[in-house]
């Protein structure tokens, strides 16, 4: 049976759980390993979290592999997420990217990602008060970044590049892709800050 579709029914039979959380809400009830909570963030983030792992990999079966060893991770390590350091999406959001990259560096490859114009990231539904964004919204929003930040931006969070690579890469300091990166970020931040 092709992924896609044993993807689409197991969404579907999660689907009909009509428990609603607010992040806190299912965070708190994750952390208590409550199966209801579970189900709804696999209902609601593994599409995205598929996509961006299937853009890396390039091979679904692989993927579907990786996102299986993602939620896995999740689920283990729940107890160390601190919402005082970011929001859970991009908590699992990381998890997963890292997970993917491993995956592929594993396989002998650097990873590689679609230029972010080309990229169809599914927006799952807003769960949380996060913000929905497009392709092209999140584009812009990068765009607007000085261009030392926005290639570091691009290199370390759409092409899979670590810190180290990209210093070696565009030889700079290591020190310096650093504290760009952070500065870029910050800025990010008060853009999506609630």
């Amino acid at each position: 049976m092709p992924i896609r579709n044993f993807k689409f029914n197991v969404k579907r039979l999660l689907a009909t759980s009509k428990v609603k959380y607010s992040e806190e809400e299912l965070v708190v009830a994750l952390k208590r390993n409550e199966r209801a909570a579970f189900e709804f963030l696999y209902d609601h983030y593994s599409g995205a979290l598929f996509n961006i792992i299937c853009k890396t990999l390039r091979d679904e079966e692989r993927a579907a592999d990786v996102m299986q060893e993602s939620f896995l991770k999740i689920w283990k390590n729940i107890a160390s997420y601190n919402p005082e350091k970011g929001r859970l999406f991009t908590w699992i959001l990381n998890i997963a990217r890292n997970g993917a990259i491993d995956a592929a560096r594993v396989e002998g490859r650097k990873p590689i990602m679609d230029d972010i114009e080309n990229r169809s990231v599914q927006n799952e539904p807003d769960v949380s008060g996060e913000l929905s964004t497009t392709s092209s919204e999140i584009k812009s929003i990068v765009n607007m970044l000085r261009p030392e930040r926005k290639i570091l931006i691009d290199m370390a969070y759409f092409q899979g590049y670590t810190h180290e690579e990209i210093s070696e890469e565009l030889q700079i300091p290591l020190g310096t892709v650093k504290s760009r990166i952070r500065t870029a970020l910050q800025e990010l931040k008060q853009y999506f800050a609630v």
